[in-house]
């Protein structure tokens, strides 16, 4: 360390730091990178000069990228920012095979103070300290050698030049296989820090200044209940978090992780998809009018929710949340955060579902001539750190990962404390179901929960949930579905749904679903997206 601190002590032009930091990233920053190309491209004798290639044309890239922006005021402080950033993102990368996309830093914008510490581990902290504090402390030695402006410009034109002709020359080295590599292994680009994360920032950045300002765009404005309605609707619709579908002995899991729910008339959907892999995606998709191929974040931004649309007819909406927020789906109807013990009252190392069925009873008989829907929003299996998402009491599977660092635990042990989480969960629903059940002579009374996104679990090295759509697996995107319905909700053909079981299904039909169980009249219902009452 100190002959280190002496070395750099030494005077250095701007342009050898920037060519050596290049060669930092790539020796110390993209170990996820490499990891991935060697899967493709094995260490073989044949593909040593292709790697050796990618390797050098990666550090000319990252030298291209720092030459346009670090000059003598602006090279230490760009470098500080980045060498602290990237020592997180080759955390996330390395650990849990993240990919640092749009998405992934949507989730990051959004997620609260409790979920980050969820995600705080003594690996995480040497990184920060290995990766991050010490190449700083380095690049802070440095004393930088005066040069004239003709100098600092004659260097920085030779190091742009030389860095994008040795990127070239590469290309056309190795064409073939380059050729390929770029037209069939697109996705390995992703794993690239710190470029590509700079890439998604913008990337964010655009969206969020391209959505308009103002109010949003009202939807379904014809919308209204029909003349005879005698019967008023209450409909609570809980999202769950971060749940895979084949974790449920509802739908065939050997362990049973549904001792309560199976006691019930459920009808669990087989074929049900997720809109995203994250919850800031996933979320304001399903309660929106588009459909998973016209989703962007600006057009959600600037539009109404199906929450607008029942507010504004009369129905009393109510959004309880024991997770992060409600990722802007909530923000014009009334929100109660049960995060914290002021609110919550089943709370100890963290506050429970369950507990935002307080009260919830003395809510609905001061609405009792009013069509109600009321979302419960759970925290679920919300990863890492599984252990925490259930009381000790639900502990049925043993050993459990009483860790966040997965990667130290084995396979059995994160899936029982998943699979305990999954048990506490079905606790939770029956007992969102004996509420309605107690409420089913005054309403029509309907139970529906649907899983925002899945989750990896170790397959394939692969960890959490957030992977770009298109390159996720199943256990991402393949999301548990349930309804229930009480007795007095007569007019459901209970034989037709049964019918519908394993018909393909996603977060789309949730818009048209609800307003179709709350008798909703629109001309943007389209009946043939509404599961309960389709064709």
């Amino acid at each position: 360390m100190e002959r280190s601190l002496k070395l750099l002590s030494r005077e250095m032009t701007v342009t050898r730091l920037i060519i050596l930091s290049g060669l930092v990233f790539l020796l110390f920053y993209n170990w996820a990178f490499f990891q991935k190309v060697v899967e493709i491209y094995p260490l073989t004798t044949k593909n040593a000069g292709f790697l050796a290639s990618l390797a050098l044309m990666l550090w000319a890239f990252f030298v291209f990228l720092m030459s346009l922006v670090c000059y003598r005021r602006t090279v230490k402080p760009v470098l500080v920012f980045f060498l602290l950033l990237s020592s997180f993102a080759a955390y996330f990368m390395d650990t849990y095979g993240v990919i640092i996309d749009d998405s992934m830093l949507r989730n990051v914008m959004k997620t609260d103070l409790n979920e980050s510490l969820d995600l705080l581990s003594l690996r995480m902290i040497l990184y920060f300290l290995l990766l991050g504090l010490l190449p700083v402390v380095l690049v802070m030695a440095v004393r930088l050698r005066p040069q004239s402006l003709r100098q600092a410009v004659k260097q920085r034109l030779l190091l742009s030049l030389g860095s994008l002709f040795t990127g070239v020359a590469l290309i056309f080295a190795f064409g073939s296989t380059y050729a390929s590599f770029f037209r069939e292994h697109k996705p390995l680009r992703y794993y690239t820090n710190p470029s590509y994360y700079i890439y998604s920032t913008i990337k964010v950045a655009r969206q969020e200044l391209a959505a308009p300002p103002g109010d949003s765009r009202r939807i379904a404005e014809d919308a209204h209940l029909p003349e005879e309605h005698p019967h008023k609707e209450l409909l609570i619709f809980v999202l769950g978090e971060t749940a895979r579908y084949d974790r449920f002995s509802l739908n065939g899991y050997e362990r049973e992780t549904n001792p309560l729910l199976k006691k019930e008339e459920i009808y669990a959907f087989s074929n049900f998809w997720s809109c995203g892999t994250s919850t800031a995606v996933s979320v304001p998709c399903m309660f929106s009018i588009y459909d998973k191929d016209s989703y962007s974040e600006s057009a959600v931004q600037s539009t109404e929710n199906i929450l607008d649309v029942l507010k504004r007819e009369g129905v009393e909406i109510l959004w309880r949340d024991n997770n992060s927020d409600s990722k802007g789906v909530a923000l014009r109807v009334p929100y109660e955060n049960f995060k914290g013990p002021d609110k919550n009252p089943e709370c100890d190392t963290e506050c429970r579902d369950i507990g935002m069925l307080s009260g919830l009873q003395e809510y609905i008989d001061s609405h009792a001539d009013s069509e109600m829907l009321i979302v419960l929003h759970a925290m679920g299996n919300h990863g890492p750190a599984y252990y925490k998402r259930y009381p000790e009491s639900f502990e049925k599977f043993a050993p459990v990962c009483k860790t966040n660092q997965l990667e130290e635990c084995s396979r059995d042990e994160i899936d029982n404390a998943y699979d305990n989480a999954i048990l506490y969960t079905d606790y939770f629903l029956s007992e969102v179901i004996a509420l309605l059940k107690r409420n089913s002579e005054r309403f029509e009374t309907g139970m529906i929960y649907i899983s925002d996104h899945g989750e990896s679990l170790g397959e394939h090295g692969l960890y959490l949930h957030g992977m770009p759509y298109m390159l996720s697996p199943e256990a991402q995107r393949h999301v548990p579905a349930f309804m229930w319905f009480g007795e007095s909700y007569d007019e459901i053909d209970r034989a037709a749904v049964t019918s519908r079981l394993d018909r393909k299904y996603s977060h789309d039909n949730l818009f048209h679903t609800i307003l179709g169980l709350l008798e909703i009249e629109t001309s943007e219902y389209d009946r043939e997206m509404d599961i309960v009452f389709g064709p």
